[in-house]
């Protein structure tokens, strides 16, 4: 079931962090966020590819949906403490989406000296940060103008000044039984959940421009990848130009970040509805927001929360169960059966007659709306671990189908295990 609508703000935080936690703390680092299918997105993928915007599905239309369902199908196949201040990618705060790249939110990060820009997919289910670099086998790029006075670059080791390879005995190697004995560089290779998707090269060090909220500029040395050899989905235009991990382990952005002093160790997303958003670095949140505790699994550390109890109407669903937060994914997944318990309950306190099954449409629970279609939806909410109740801004999705009449159809997505 999609959990979407409103200006809805995620924080991440590593270590034993909170969902929405708040306190009184140092500066942050941000950036803005598109959505793959927003407005500026249509203007840079026009210039980039020649495609015409009447190619691009309309929001809340049939298409629009079916596309995000196959992007999530084919995706899951997977210091400065004196700043005192906020601190952001120097390229600006927004992260957005793009049509025709597999992943859903993207944004602009510089390196080097001299600094260089790449565009890349933003991705909390993973830890590397790696853009395409001395390139043996990378996406294809092309040398012009993508608006936003942008390029598709290739990171060059040799060409930036502050750039020197990752040693094998630095903590940050992981891949210490690979090192090359001839040149002491570490390698590194993650392979990711689509199939055939991976990225290897050898680990840099660089410095990461970010700026604060009074626009005081920042140069943060960081561990990233010189990603060599990509394969599957990236050579598909999943990342032509980068993947930005933002997942937990100490290789990730956000924890080098923190291991350096510059921020607390946290950071934020806010999505809007026209797929404009920002991320920043050592956001704490606000006084007045919920929180609920991740859970962390050190074999396999991710963003992983509670769910004990959904509201659905009039109804409450006992339940306990835990999810993975995952900007890559647009839907949220439910498994059995704590699926079928909340579809069934939706369905009961929805009065507009059931939808026909249609083979075009990948979800089960599809009605024929009236015109007054938000007074007959049950609110939906979750009482996370903690007892913070979070409520779902618009639990459904409405459109016009193909040879239907001009009514809204309201759907509860298909559940299926993530």
């Amino acid at each position: 079931m999609g959990l979407s609508g409103g200006q809805i703000a995620i924080f991440w935080f590593l270590g034993f962090g909170f969902l929405f936690w708040s306190c009184h703390c140092r500066q942050t680092f941000g950036f803005d966020l598109h959505h793959k299918f927003s407005e500026p997105v249509k203007e840079w993928m026009s210039l980039r590819h020649g495609i015409g915007y009447e190619e691009w599905p309309e929001s809340g239309s049939e298409d629009y949906y079916l596309s995000l369902v196959h992007h999530d199908h084919n995706l899951r196949g997977r210091g400065i403490s004196e700043i005192g201040a906020p601190l952001t990618f120097a390229d600006g705060n927004t992260t957005f989406k793009l049509s025709s790249l597999g992943f859903l939110h993207y944004s602009f990060v510089t390196l080097g000296t001299p600094n260089v820009t790449f565009l890349v997919a933003l991705d909390t289910g993973s830890d590397l940060f790696w853009v395409p670099c001395d390139c043996s086998r990378c996406a294809p790029t092309l040398s012009m103008s993508y608006g936003f006075d942008f390029e598709l670059n290739i990171y060059n080791s040799n060409a930036s000044s502050t750039s020197k390879h990752v040693s094998c005995s630095n903590s940050l190697c992981q891949w210490q039984s690979e090192c090359s004995r001839s040149t002491g560089h570490c390698p590194y290779q993650v392979s990711y959940v689509s199939d055939d998707t991976s990225s290897s090269g050898v680990l840099i060090e660089d410095v990461l421009y970010l700026t604060t909220d009074d626009s005081q500029v920042v140069k943060a040395p960081i561990t990233f990848g010189c990603g060599q050899v990509q394969s599957g989905s990236f050579l598909d235009a999943a990342a032509p130009n980068g993947l930005f991990g933002l997942g937990v382990e100490k290789l990730s952005v956000p924890s080098i970040l923190s291991g350096l002093g510059l921020i607390h160790d946290s950071f934020s997303m806010c999505f809007g509805q026209d797929g404009i958003g920002r991320i920043r670095f050592g956001d704490n949140g606000s006084s007045d927001q919920e929180e609920t505790p991740f859970n962390l699994d050190q074999s396999y550390p991710t963003y992983n929360i509670s769910i004990t109890d959904i509201q659905v109407g009039s109804s409450s669903i006992k339940t306990g169960f835990s999810a993975l937060f995952d900007s890559g994914t647009s839907f949220t997944y439910l498994a059995d059966p704590i699926y079928t318990r909340l579809a069934k309950s939706f369905d009961i306190q929805v009065p507009d007659k059931r939808h026909q099954p249609d083979s075009r449409l990948p979800f089960e629970y599809c009605y024929n709306a009236s015109s007054n279609v938000n007074s007959n939806i049950p609110d939906v909410s979750l009482l996370m671990q903690g007892g913070s109740r979070f409520p779902i801004y618009d639990p459904i999705i409405s459109f016009s189908t193909q040879g239907s009449s001009p009514s809204n159809e309201m759907m509860v997505g298909e559940a299926e295990c993530v």
